[in-house]
């Protein structure tokens, strides 16, 4: 006749199994070890599995202080978290060591080691729109003129001053489709080609500046922005590379760049491989012009104000924008479209 568990077995099993559901006793920590052999910049420990968002959470470590190879950190979770937990570093070097579904009332020591593709971006939260008046644009209007132009802060757009010179009235289409309208006057610096304007209930993100390594000559880059309004209706990704670095008449405050532009791109950010501003669409080079005075037609010859120039124009506004070294494994263009798409906006200019 099989045994029946004593009671000391029953309170074991009720125990374990009341920890397995609310998981670690309130005050109790697992530890982290990085085994990747490099530097982590970053750690999250979210609750598995994280949910349709895939959202990786907070980052735990103090961003001055990376955890080093070989070190560890403690890890509290919350009061009725469970045990089971998915963990990430973030290497210095850009790429990711991932551990998922691992029971941490088990196990209370977990180990971290090295992997070979790099860190995605970092969600953006999401934020509920602002409860600004859309202003449509006027079907009526004489003349209209569009260009591009991107969030360098909360209810701030950089654009070119061409596209918004002697307009009577300017609205932008936000990333999530509304249309809000600039608040006059805008700052400009006509030298530059470049325009700074309010538009109230465009809260971001907005778009980081690269402030280091400095720019050199091949460096691959990414164009965003809407070209030829009425005949593509959608945003467009241009692939390109940095050509020179001066532009038209050895104009220092460009680059020359091979990144394909249509009217339209102009005032449209410039994105280095790893996401950062390095430049402003300005213009394309007159190919017929040039044609008519050379018998040649030139090919992918189009202008960017410096990011480092566009960046002084800001300062000189009062803004302060987000600033990161470009440093690491570069990121896919694709990554780099969704960057921007959340923060490129359709300016639509009424004369």
């Amino acid at each position: 006749m099989p045994r029946s568990p004593s009671l000391a077995a029953l309170l074991l099993l009720a125990t374990t199994a009341a920890l397995a559901q609310t998981g670690l006793p309130p005050g109790e920590t697992f530890h982290v070890m990085n085994r990747t052999g490099t530097d982590a910049r970053e750690l999250n420990a979210v609750r598995s599995p994280r949910g349709a968002r895939n959202d990786w959470g907070g980052n735990l470590l103090n961003p001055e202080r990376p955890l080093r190879p070989d070190r560890g950190f403690n890890v509290r979770p919350a009061e009725g978290a469970g045990c089971r937990f998915d963990l990430r570093l973030v290497l210095a070097d850009g790429r990711e060591s991932v551990l998922r579904d691992q029971d941490i009332c088990a196990d209370r020591e977990v180990e971290l080691q090295a992997a070979a593709r790099p860190a995605a971006p970092l969600p953006v939260p999401v934020q509920p729109p602002p409860q600004v008046k859309e202003q449509r644009p006027n079907p009526n209007a004489r003349r209209v003129a569009t260009g591009t132009g991107f969030l360098v802060a909360p209810d701030r757009v950089m654009t070119n001053h061409h596209v918004i010179d002697g307009c009577d009235r300017i609205v932008v289409r936000a990333p999530d489709n509304r249309w809000l309208g600039a608040v006059p006057p805008a700052r400009v610096d006509e030298a530059l080609d470049l325009a700074l304007l309010a538009v109230p209930g465009l809260p971001g993100p907005a778009l980081v500046f690269r402030s280091a390594p400095a720019v050199r000559r091949g460096e691959g880059v990414v164009v965003y922005g809407y070209p030829l309004a009425g005949i593509l209706s959608d945003s467009v990704l241009t692939r390109g590379e940095i050509n020179g670095l001066a532009g038209l008449a050895d104009n220092r405050s460009q680059f020359q760049v091979s990144a394909p532009v249509q009217p339209g791109n102009s005032g449209g950010p410039m994105l280095d491989m790893q996401g950062h501003v390095v430049g402003v669409v300005v213009s394309k080079l007159n190919a017929q012009r040039i044609a008519k005075a050379t018998g040649d037609i030139p090919q992918n010859i189009n202008f960017a104000v410096k990011g480092e120039a566009a960046l002084a124009f800001l300062q000189r506004t009062g803004l302060q924008p987000q600033l990161a070294e470009s440093r690491g494994t570069e990121r896919g263009a694709a990554d780099i479209g969704e960057i921007a798409a959340r923060s490129t906006v359709f300016i639509r200019c009424e004369k």
